[in-house]
């Protein structure tokens, strides 16, 4: 069964990368850099990179779209990291409204940290807008200068414009798309248009800007056109994948534990909010190798022992996990290889039960005709071709939903 392919395709692919944690930003701050291509405290794995990064126009219209995507991001990396040679995947967002609203553009930093771009994604809320053209040239124009895109020549860097209304020509103080369109392909960032509704207005434009950047242009209804099928395996996933979250333990100093804290807080906050079918979803990515680093973060204990980057008793007595520092040494290493157990039996039944969820998935879309027209597969279609070109091959035809 295709499902079955994916998803087994997705449990031994080769491990993700650690990134570094997105910092909001309103329009006109600039994030900063990273290089793009260092990665786990500065060594660079050698594996292709995927940088991607979606422009989501926010305004009130769009609150199905958003919706939408905070159900379909960890389908959408899932299907991204079926290619072989396995991939490094970073995400970025950039909100947009318009001037006058709440904000103009928000930034959020490529990351392969997807637990806490996911938490970002969670607090964008559809408002402001309703008059017409909204800020597409400073969105686009943020999205191109102020991501850290990866400077290797070998990468895939590709753009997502999503929104339903065209751009704002009138500003005369704004770069027009046309000039930053310009600088993406001299930076080599492929830009994909996807029109929410059926504006003729943003048809034309969205078709334009997708044609100045070597892109695709596909068009999805106002709710956003995505499959989202609720399954009977889903709160078992979540829960399991809670508990899996759980046996993580983190060690290093002061300002290690400030990252680890944060991305910690993210988790916590995904498993408290989102929904079981997201978070089953996510259990399913996280159990696979390609998403380890989402899972792990930096600097825990349990993997970098079990993989010999550090031995527990030359940790110093401050740097260890609080649930470690009252113990006997002997008791550390009693509870660092209880919980290394645990993990295992936990990731062996999420695979199980994602695999009976893959199945029940293919015969509910079986049953519904497919799903050809949906969002999942028209961003699946459209990255499998264009990065192809880069050298990634993918060995299935339908995304992962």
């Amino acid at each position: 069964m295709k499902t079955q392919v994916i998803a087994l395709a997705l449990f031994v692919l080769t491990a993700g990368i650690l990134g570094f944690y997105p910092v909001e930003h309103d329009a006109g701050a600039n994030p900063g850099t990273t290089g793009g291509g260092q990665v786990n405290g500065g060594r660079d794995s050698g594996r292709p990179k995927v940088d991607v990064v979606f422009v989501l126009d926010t305004t009130g219209s769009m609150g199905g779209m958003i919706e939408a995507a905070k159900e379909k991001i960890w389908s959408i990396v899932s299907s991204m990291a079926a290619a072989q040679p396995t991939p490094e995947i970073r995400m970025g967002l950039v909100a947009y409204r318009d001037r006058g609203d709440a904000y103009v553009t928000r930034i959020y930093d490529l990351s392969t940290d997807l637990d806490s771009i996911y938490v970002d994604l969670m607090d964008f809320q559809a408002n402001g807008g309703g008059d017409g053209p909204e800020s597409v040239n400073q969105a686009l124009h943020d999205a191109v200068h102020k991501m850290s895109w990866s400077q290797d020549v070998q990468a895939y860097r590709v753009l997502f414009l999503v929104g339903d209304a065209p751009p704002h020509m009138d500003y005369q103080d704004d770069v027009p798309y046309q000039e930053t369109l310009v600088a993406a392909q001299d930076k080599g960032i492929t830009v994909n248009t996807i029109q929410c509704g059926r504006d003729g207005t943003t048809r034309r434009q969205w078709e334009t800007i997708a044609q100045l950047a070597n892109g695709r242009y596909f068009q999805v209804e106002q709710n956003g056109s995505a499959v989202a099928i609720a399954t009977p395996f889903d709160e078992s996933l979540a829960k399991l994948s809670k508990t899996m979250d759980d046996t993580r333990l983190y060690y290093g100093g002061v300002e290690e534990k400030k990252r680890q804290n944060r991305k910690l807080e993210a988790t916590a906050k995904l498993h408290e909010a989102s929904s079981d079918a997201s978070r089953a979803r996510r259990a399913a990515f996280n159990a696979s190798a390609a998403g380890e680093s989402n899972f792990l973060g930096e600097g825990e204990l349990v993997e970098d022992i079990a993989a010999g980057r550090v031995k527990l008793g030359e940790i110093e007595q401050d740097e260890l996990p609080a649930p470690l520092q009252a113990l006997s040494p002997a008791d550390r290493e009693v509870l660092v290889k209880e919980s290394g157990k645990r993990r295992v039996e936990l990731r062996q039944e999420i695979e199980r039960l994602s695999m009976e969820r893959a199945d029940f998935l293919e015969q509910k879309l079986e049953s519904m005709g497919g799903a050809r027209a949906s969002l999942d597969d028209k961003i699946f279609a459209t990255v499998r071709e264009q990065a192809n070109k880069k050298g990634l091959e993918y060995d299935v035809d339908v995304p992962v939903y």
